[in-house]
């Protein structure tokens, strides 16, 4: 029993480090020469790389974070051997880990404690827990996206689902701690932005294009090209 709480003490531990992980600040600094946290909405996260770098540099950083929550929930999975550890108690270790690694990226240790939002992280460790709902808010988060190109918008609208999808589905809706932590984390992402609500209220919320039509410039009319009358 000692042994049991140990180890999953240790696996907390080991997700709240995961989670410190600084993958903008470190990328930032190593290739950019710039602490991210300084520019732009301050956040060390992957909407701010996009903003202020780019998609070469944020697409990495959201691959890291989306893998450092991914990596500390299914390691979780490393206890199931444990004769006293059930399915539900794996389920409330998952649960655990996820809150520890969110909080490892909004309070990175490695990073004095200054760190982002930790969307990217929470994607990646409930993927861990139950992959569906995770596609499913995803869907939800990339058809926002594109029609309002708000990203905060487009996250806290896949939050709001995800309790939705939790209570409809019948493989976890009978796990009330689950039900719960997807309503929790569907509260904590409004909480979270809500200087993001209140630029949207405003209209002075940046927006995020995926992609932009190539625009060709007209030549001008007394150059060599433009065509003759």
């Amino acid at each position: 029993m000692i042994l049991t709480i140990y180890t999953a003490t240790t696996m907390i531990v080991l997700a709240y480090l995961l989670g410190s992980i600084p993958s903008a600040v470190w990328i930032g600094r190593k290739y950019y020469g710039i602490d991210i946290r300084e520019h732009g909405s301050k956040n060390a996260g992957t909407t701010n790389m996009l903003r202020v770098l780019g998609r070469r540099a944020a697409l990495p950083v959201f691959a890291l974070d989306f893998l450092k929550g991914f990596v500390a929930v299914t390691v979780i999975e490393l206890m199931q051997y444990d004769d006293l550890i059930g399915h539900n108690d794996i389920i409330n270790l998952k649960i655990g880990a996820v809150f520890a690694a969110v909080l490892g990226h909004i309070f990175p240790v490695f990073a004095g404690f200054r760190g982002g939002k930790g969307v990217a992280t929470l994607v990646g460790a409930v993927t861990g827990i139950y992959p569906p709902a995770a596609l499913l808010c995803f869907g939800v988060w990339l058809v926002v996206l594109i029609i309002s190109h708000y990203v905060s918008l487009s996250s806290m609208i896949a939050g709001c689902c995800f309790p939705v999808f939790t209570f409809i589905s019948p493989k976890v809706n009978g796990s009330w701690t689950f039900c719960t932590f997807s309503v929790v984390i569907a509260v904590l992402l409004i909480v979270t932005h809500r200087k993001n609500i209140k630029r949207l209220w405003e209209g002075c919320e940046s927006k995020i294009y995926i992609w932009r039509p190539r625009r060709v410039a007209n030549p001008p009319e007394n150059s060599d090209r433009a065509p003759k009358r």
